[in-house]
Formats: C-alpha cells, structure tokens, sequence
C-alpha cells in the first residue's frame, strides 16, 4: 500500500510558480493551486482609511508519495524562501490516512527510479 502526505504551503503569488517548479523537481507529481486567499499574520496591517490589508497568496496542496515528502518540503522551502522573514509564508506536511482517485498516480510512481 502506497503511504501519502499532502504538503500545504501558503505563499505570495509570485513565489508560486518557483516553489511548482521546485516541488515537481522533487518528486512531487501534481499539485493544486487555490488562488487569493487570505489571511492575517502576527500583527494587522492598515491600510487606506484604516481599512485592514490582507495580501492575497496562494494554497498549493502537493498529495505526494511519503517516501518522496522530505524531498519535496525541503524543495519548497528553499524556492519560496519561507524561512528568511514572517510575510514569506509558510509550508506544513501532514499525514494521509487515505486517499482515493489516485490509482493512475499510483502506476506512474512505480515506475519512476526509487529514492536513495
């Protein structure tokens, strides 16, 4: 049985496109971007008529290969830069007990080269 992880990372849009790229190089097969989302960090931020600003980022969702996760987190980290200020963003891993819809996915990764 093949053992998943989905890895979420919230970043500024145009981080996006480095941190797919860097997830793909990785191992990571697909992903799912979610588009303006919003949210607030340590301290709120005014703006015009002291109406709060939230900056839009983005969602991906990366279903990857447990075996394959440490690579691709890494990957992302490093492409978006999460650790070198707070507004960078952040990227977490969490387990998946399971999985559907996933079958031809399956296939793919099994014929790929194994990790080291």
């Amino acid at each position: 049985m093949t053992k998943f992880k989905l890895i979420m990372v919230f970043v500024d849009d145009e981080r996006t496109d480095r941190v797919l790229d860097a997830a793909r190089a990785a191992g990571a097969t697909g992903a799912t971007i979610i588009r303006n989302a919003q949210g607030q960090g340590l301290e709120r931020r005014s703006s015009f008529f002291g109406l709060e600003y939230l900056a839009p980022r983005d969602v991906i969702l990366v279903l990857v290969e447990a075996r394959r996760s440490e690579a691709v987190l890494d990957a992302v980290v490093a492409a978006g830069q999460l650790d070198e200020r707070l507004e960078t963003g952040l990227a977490l891993e969490l387990d998946v007990t399971r999985a559907h819809g996933l079958s031809e996915h399956i296939k793919a990764l099994a014929a790929t080269k194994p990790l080291d």
